[in-house]
Formats: structure tokens, C-alpha cells, sequence
């Protein structure tokens, strides 16, 4: 497990779980793990970080390493 701040940033936007899955083009399940720091594929990263509105080279500033 990692700590990340997607669930921070996601409630900072107002947006819910499900828009944001929707935005990132995966499922809410999927979004609930990550926010409890729960490992995922370097591609729902990407899709995470674009759909937050970020560009790819913040991801420091939503899964610190």
C-alpha cells in the first residue's frame, strides 16, 4: 500500500468518486482502492493525474513516490 492524495485533491474539486471515474475511464471500485492506497497500473495513474487536471509530469503532487 502507498499513500496518495487523489481522494484530497478529488474533494478539493467537489467532484465524486463516480465523475472522476467516469473522467478516467475506470470504475468507481477502482477509485475507491487507489484513495485507500491501494497499488495501481502506471496506466490508471496517467488516466487518474489527466482526468484530476493535471499534466502527467505533477504526478509527484498526487502519488509522491
Amino acid at each position: 500500500m502507498n499513500n496518495n492524495h487523489v481522494k484530497k485533491i478529488r474533494e478539493l474539486q467537489m467532484m465524486s468518486k463516480a465523475e472522476l471515474a467516469r473522467m478516467a475511464n475506470v470504475s468507481v471500485q477502482t477509485i475507491d482502492r487507489i484513495e485507500k492506497g491501494h497499488e495501481c497500473r502506471l496506466d490508471t495513474r496517467r488516466k487518474i493525474i489527466i482526468a484530476l487536471g493535471y499534466k502527467l509530469d505533477q504526478k509527484s503532487s498526487i502519488f509522491p513516490e
